[in-house]
């Protein structure tokens, strides 16, 4: 199983624990805010070679 599938079923199970405990939208707003405040927090080079590289060449 690659790395990327593995954080994408990390998500999801994040979203199901959270889900009965800080509601629907809570939770949405946290699987949707945490990846964007990571994102805003590298520097424009980082982001840059970020954009650059495709998906599959990220977990190398």
């Amino acid at each position: 199983m690659s790395n990327s599938a593995k954080i994408a079923i990390g998500g999801v199970v994040a979203a199901v624990i959270l889900m009965p405990f800080i509601g629907f939208w809570l939770s949405l707003l946290v699987l949707i805010g945490v990846p964007t405040v990571a994102y805003l927090m590298l520097d424009p080079s980082q982001r840059r070679r970020l954009r650059r590289i495709t998906r599959k060449e990220i977990g190398r």
